[in-house]
């Protein structure tokens, strides 16, 4: 998650989608289709996505919610992959392993133990859990699976970082090779290529997968037909990477960061049109027509919205995010931190404003704005301890 070296453009970048992951979960309280509260020990599990379930819905909410969804993990996997090759280059194959180990691996220990339950008792409270902290964990030991919440990102990442060091211990030159393909392509190629590459990974899997299923085993949860697509962007990262910043696509001055207006115009736009094709989705299977076409009408336009969304906030933050500032570099030193436990501050704000008669935009912003000071403060005074300064 560490951006080394330095790109206070990619920097920022990393920490607004860190900003999107909070808003993201502190609005599905309030998503106006949220689901009613359910048991605990449902077998769908509703509750590891919905912890808290507000009467107080936010009409709008879910064009936020839905927005996000497309594209910004696999923007958070793009921005993890720029910096790999280097790394790799810089420190070896071993020792970039125990580094990811430690970072990410560690982490992904300590969250799923600790934070996770945590962050899930306001979801075993409020469907009828009785019997104290004790109760809590005789049901959560009771559970056929281990809840991780957001910590899923951080072993699919090691996974994938693993698997990047196996390649460079066989093909050390394959980051370069594919970060000069990469490097002069113009923009609309770019998109082209991720969109076109995107359809090829992601279709198939939606063809007999169900778009929404999650697969898990104990506390490794992952969404079975995004994989392909993180893999993707992951290694589109490391090519775009490659290259030093300073040439090829990621340059400040490049001719994505110039056309930053055409791409942040076109995102809202495509996602638009993702949404038209899922509600005529919607219709068919509600008539009971053929959806074949629907199905991957409404594929096409994910894979599209998901490229032409994280190439205009790329341009967004490379035009204009080029120098630091205090609050911007406080903010980048703790994003992974912030990232790690803000679930147990969305949760437990949501449920304590559960019974406060305020609207739903209230609740949703002082649950945003809660989340986001608690946790950059608890991640602040943890750096200050040498042990976790290591990993956050």
């Amino acid at each position: 998650m560490t951006a080394t070296p330095r790109n206070v453009a990619m920097d920022r970048l990393r920490s607004f989608v860190t900003l999107l992951v909070l808003l993201h979960h502190s609005l599905l309280a309030y998503h106006p289709y949220a689901p009613p509260a359910a048991p605990f020990f449902s077998p769908a599990l509703l509750w590891t996505a919905f912890p808290v379930v507000d009467s107080a819905r936010l009409s709008g909410a879910e064009w936020v919610v839905g927005f996000n969804d497309v594209f910004f993990m696999a923007l958070m996997f793009l921005v993890s992959g720029l910096f790999v090759w280097p790394a790799l280059a810089r420190r070896g194959v071993v020792d970039f392993v125990g580094e990811r180990l430690l970072r990410l691996g560690v982490p992904f220990m300590y969250v799923t133990a600790l934070l996770a339950p945590l962050a899930y008792y306001p979801a075993w409270r409020t469907s009828g859990g009785a019997g104290g902290v004790i109760g809590f964990l005789r049901d959560w030991m009771q559970l056929t699976v281990w809840p991780a919440g957001p910590a899923w990102f951080l072993w699919v990442l090691l996974v994938f970082g693993v698997l990047a060091a196996v390649v460079y211990a066989v093909a050390p030159k394959a980051g370069q090779a594919l970060g000069r393909l990469l490097a002069w392509q113009r923009p609309i190629v770019l998109f082209g290529l991720l969109a076109g590459l995107s359809a090829l990974v992601y279709l198939p899997v939606t063809h007999t997968v169900d778009p929404m299923a999650w697969l898990s085993f104990g506390p490794f949860f992952v969404q079975i037909t995004r994989v392909p697509l993180y893999a993707l962007y992951f290694v589109m990262g490391i090519g775009m990477g490659a290259k030093a910043f300073e040439q090829g696509v990621l340059t400040p001055d490049g001719a994505l960061a110039q056309r930053w207006r055409e791409w942040l115009i076109a995102a809202p736009l495509v996602y638009v049109v993702l949404v038209a094709m899922q509600r005529g989705l919607a219709t068919a299977r509600a008539a009971g027509e053929a959806t074949d076409i629907w199905r991957i009408a409404a594929d096409l336009g994910f894979v599209a919205s998901c490229a032409v969304s994280c190439l205009a906030f790329l341009a967004l933050f490379l035009r204009f995010f080029r120098r630091g500032g205090w609050i911007g570099n406080s903010l980048s030193r703790n994003a992974y931190g912030i990232y790690l436990v803000h679930y147990v501050f969305v949760a437990w704000l949501q449920w304590k404003l559960l019974e406060r008669p305020l609207p739903a935009i209230e609740k949703a912003l002082l649950v945003f704005v809660g989340t986001l000071l608690l946790s950059w403060l608890t991640t602040a005074i943890l750096r200050l301890i040498p042990a976790f300064a290591r990993v956050l």
